[in-house]
């Protein structure tokens, strides 16, 4: 009998065996199955824009269509030396290239950026509707704009999404538009190989200064005579950039070794990302740029006289984007796109070179003068700068010369010895008309030259009709100057001229903004049927395993079988159909806050119907509630008492001891919901009878939870902190968080294989350790919000647990996974996230850490962007099995129940996998939708990047449950 009972073990052990290896087979196959959808789909959809290997030169002239180049040697900004003998000193307003494609009209250019300026940080607050506390702190801009007259100018800019930092920097150089593609290359920007500005001011003898954020170094690496670089992605970091573009720029302002320089300040940006806009630190450094601003303008201006440093200096203080009201950008909002361009010229030009071309909004300064703000494109920047610095523009720009920054030099020509020059008898106005007409004509050129070899070369170029029409326009406008620039043309007909050449250029960037990535429909149709193929994978694997187990779930009440199943499917149909529409995807929180509430009010009518449960079903709903409210309020950032600044501005502004009970209240809050998290694990780990290994690791757990309070504390003022844990001390807290949680994890998924089976028999207690080893890393990840949504997480999955009882499902559990799952993604949203570039919490990945390093950061800002939204909520899914009463007689419930647990992983993610299906078809139908780069695109590229984590943290999970089974 024992031998034939020896023979049965281990026939069932072989089976179960057997059963383990077709189930990971399964999950091996889905994520195969995703993977592939997506790399298919992504090669046919996110196509980057082919770069020509082609560069502008300054022989380029000789095919120019447009009139010859006239370099007037009484203008200090074309002056050369004569080199007579070697001791012949060049005088500082020398320009020592004269330039080869237009005159130059300045001799050195100071470029100062301001990463992450909005436009109402420059204009007065009176061209807006409400004045708000960030406002008027740029004063001397505003005052310079308004006494300085037509030399010096606000300008508003509009930059092209997505509006990252290194697709901005890129576009202002090139001249082109960004990819999406390169949004990824962000935080690890690679050196440019196309032709860009940067390049041509080296290449023609320009020598450039850059200090600063070093995406600048990155990007050209081999282009400066100096540069200073600072690393630029700790955004907890407001200062060491600020502070080191300040220590060099003021002495580099009294040498003469430079002819552009530029200095990148992140000061704003780091701010908007850590506090939001409107913030106490964002103030204090818009006050910072502000006196810096005026020192920059006093040394100018004291260097300005004849032969001077700066007699032919312009000063451009710029944004390379804007910033939502939290301090994000990526996206292309109307507050992402719009930054501001500060311009003067420390030469007052004619006051009727920019008459025609005004195009602006006019209202009352803060002084009651009347000031006018044009709008301006930033395609258009490098275009612009090369005409005025006098090199080729670069190869593959798009944009036009910007008629109202090249007016706002026009007093560094000396006209009238232009007039002599050429013979002619003309009005300062139409001299720099038929000059600005010359710069479009060879603009337009350049234009047509790049278009033309783009639709040769590159796999999908523009379509024949595109081309035939933009052809058409180029030989009108040539045609026309052919006659108008061989004459002394008349102000009608130069204005006619300038119009014809802008209608073209601005006729290509319209077509290339539309019809720049041509999509690869058969490509994204093949990864769209793999994807479609991996959800009948998933059906046949769920069918599959209840063929193995023969083991169900709860009871069979038909009614209840019908009414649940149906909710749960309908819920799963009505999200994933939401993701049609742009305005459903803006409020995807919310929406999915509805669906779980709608849920949880039909758990509620069970639990009155069947009076049990009750507390739980209304402990759930208003749970979700409170997630609603918290999206709505936008928990986004770390400052305890930025939300009740919000709220109560004006109230919390006042000296009063109760302002100060509130705002010490919010800072004790989450350092009070860790000792809630503690005592919960510590009541956990007493009631097990778990092996003291387990319950030594668990409760490492708590000592965690007792440094992140200390961390938390250090930034208090409550708190009477060591001074060996300030400054950079404060790191270590960090860094033992992390370590002890790498322990932990990697312990667990070794350690049940030392102690064998009979030790670690209840499941329970193998999910709790698990949880516990993963919650602290993500908790101070998260940041203070952390123990607050962690303490939401445990009560919203206690009560999903305890309705189970409610429902009579089919044979699977499908409502509580799926409310499972709609909380997971109710989570994301209340940590502060959203489906866009702008949406990452940057800060996080810099917790512990000052030096970026791409690995590392990139690591920890996946856990926590996903940490409360697909981690825990994957590896405590066997919660739903283990409280679940199983139908099967106890032999077969130690086998029944992996298949149970592998059959709740396939429908948790066959409902991920059903989400990025509807998303990619969603973004195959808007592909040509106006704000596809902006909304559809990083909506997809998030779901797609859920669902591979899905499937390998699904596998990890299965490998450690069935490790230890």
């Amino acid at each position: 009998m024992a031998g034939i009972r020896d023979k049965m073990n281990q026939k069932s052990s072989t089976m179960g065996s057997v059963q383990s290896r077709s189930i990971f087979c399964f999950f091996f196959l889905i994520l195969i199955l995703h993977l592939s959808a997506i790399l298919l789909f992504t090669r046919g959809f996110l196509l980057t824009r082919t770069e020509l290997p082609y560069y502008s030169n300054c022989s380029d002239v000789s095919q120019f269509p447009c009139l010859p180049l006239h370099i007037n040697k009484s203008s200090s900004s074309s002056k050369t030396p004569n080199r007579t003998n070697q001791e012949e000193v060049v005088p500082h307003n020398v320009n020592r290239n004269p330039g080869c494609w237009t005159r130059p009209a300045v001799d050195r250019l100071v470029i100062i950026v301001l990463d992450a300026l909005r436009f109402d940080f420059v204009a007065p607050s009176t061209f807006f509707e409400e004045k708000k506390p960030w406002m008027d702190k740029l004063r001397v801009l505003q005052k310079l704009a308004s006494e300085e007259g037509l030399s010096a100018r606000i300008f508003k800019a509009i930059a092209d999404p997505p509006t990252t930092s290194l697709q901005r920097l890129k576009g202002l150089t090139t001249g082109g538009l960004p990819t999406f593609i390169d949004v990824g290359n962000s935080f690890g920007a690679p050196a440019i190989v196309e032709d860009n500005l940067i390049y041509q001011l080296a290449q023609n003898g320009k020598r450039v200064v850059m200090m600063g954020d070093d995406t600048w170094f990155q990007l050209f690496p081999q282009h400066f005579n100096k540069s200073y670089p600072y690393p630029s992605f700790n955004v907890k970091d407001l200062d060491t950039v600020d502070d080191g573009c300040i220590k060099h720029l003021f002495p580099s302002l009294y040498e003469d070794d430079w002819d552009v320089l530029v200095a990148h300040f992140l000061g704003v940006d780091h701010a908007g990302h850590i506090f939001g806009v409107n913030s106490i630190p964002m103030i204090e450094k818009l006050e910072q740029y502000n006196a810096m601003l005026e020192k920059v303008v006093e040394v100018l201006q004291s260097q300005s006289q004849p032969g001077g440093l700066h007699e032919n200096t312009l000063l451009l203080v710029m944004g390379d984007h804007g910033q939502t009201l939290n301090g994000d950008h990526g996206g292309g909002g109307a507050e992402e796109i719009e930054t501001a361009i500060f311009a003067m010229s420390l030469k007052e030009p004619p006051s009727s070179f920019s008459a025609g071309y005004e195009s602006s909004s006019c209202h009352l300064d803060l002084d009651g003068k009347t000031m006018c703000i044009s709008t301006i494109q930033q395609l258009d920047f490098a275009a612009t700068v090369s005409a005025l610095i006098g090199v080729p523009f670069p190869f593959g720009s798009i944009g036009r010369v910007s008629p109202y920054l090249y007016s706002l030099v026009g007093g560094t020509w000396d006209l009238e010895s232009s007039h002599r020059s050429t013979g002619q008898d003309q009005s300062d106005m139409e001299e720099w008309m038929k000059n600005y007409a010359n710069v479009l004509c060879i603009n337009s050129w350049q234009i047509k030259r790049y278009v033309d070899l783009y639709s040769a070369s590159s796999v999908i170029g523009f379509s024949n009709e595109d081309l035939l029409r933009v052809r058409d326009m180029y030989a009108k406008a040539s045609e026309n100057w052919m006659h108008v620039g061989s004459r002394n043309a008349s102000l009608p007909d130069l204005e006619k001229q300038i119009h014809l050449y802008s209608s073209f250029m601005a006729s290509i960037a319209e077509l290339a903004r539309s019809k720049w990535t041509e999509f690869n429909l058969t490509l994204m149709g093949v990864g769209f049927a793999v994807m479609m193929v991996s959800l009948f994978v998933h059906f046949f694997s769920i069918w599959r395993l209840e063929k193995l187990s023969g083991v169900y779930f709860g009871s069979h009440d038909n009614s209840g079988i019908s009414v649940g199943f149906i909710c749960a499917c309908s819920m799963i149909f009505i999200r994933a159909c939401s993701l049609l529409s742009n305005s459903y995807i803006l409020e995807e929180g919310k929406v999915a806050c509805f669906l779980a509430a709608t849920l949880g009010v039909i758990n509620l009518r069970y639990s009155l119907m069947k009076r049990k449960m009750l507390q739980e079903a209304v402990v759930f709903v208003l749970l979700i509630f409170i997630i609603r409210l918290s999206i709505e309020l936008g928990l986004s950032k770390e400052a305890g008492g930025s939300i009740v600044m919000d709220l109560f501005p004006s109230w919390m502004t006042r000296d009063n001891d109760m302002a100060s009970l509130v705002v010490h209240m919010v800072e004790l809050l989450p350092i009070l919901a860790l000792l809630v998290l503690a005592m919960l694990l510590y009541k956990a780990i007493i009631r097990s009878a778990c092996h003291w290994i387990l319950k030594c690791l668990t409760s490492s757990t708590m000592t965690c939870y007792l440094l992140i309070a200390l961390y938390w504390g250090q930034e208090s003022k409550l708190f009477s902190i060591p001074y060996f844990l300030k400054g950079k001390n404060s790191y270590i807290i960090p860094r033992i968080v992390y370590a002890v949680g790498f322990a932990q994890v990697l312990s667990l998924f070794t350690i049940f294989k030392l102690l064998g089976e009979k030790k670690t028999q209840k499941w329970e207690e193998k999910v709790v350790a698990l949880l516990s080893a993963l919650s602290s890393t993500i908790i101070i990840l998260s940041g203070k919000q952390g123990t607050l949504v962690a303490l939401v997480s445990i009560v919203g999955g206690w009560c999903i647990m305890r309705c189970q009882s409610l429902l009579s499902d089919s044979r699977l559990s499908t409502s509580p996974i799926v409310q499972w799952n709609l909380l997971a993604v109710c989570l994301f949203f209340c940590t502060g996230h959203w489906c866009a570039f702008d949406g990452l919490r940057y800060g996080a990945a810099f917790t512990g850490f000052d030096e970026f390093i791409l690995t590392r950061q990139a690591i920890l800002l996946t856990i926590e962007t996903f940490g409360f939204s697909h981690i825990l909520p994957i590896f405590g899914l066997p919660f739903l099995i283990v409280n679940k009463k199983l139908s099967s007689p106890d032999k077969q419930r130690k086998g029944s129940f992996f298949i149970q647990l592998s059959q709740a992983y396939l429908i948790n993610g066959l409902i991920t996998a059903t989400t990025v299906t509807i998303t990619i078809l969603c973004v195959s139908i808007h592909r040509r939708h106006l704000m596809v780069w902006g909304l559809f695109a990083p909506k997809f590229v998030f779901e797609v990047a859920g669902l591979v984590l899905t499937d390998v943290l699904t596998c990890f999970a299965l490998f450690y449950y069935r490790s230890s089974s």
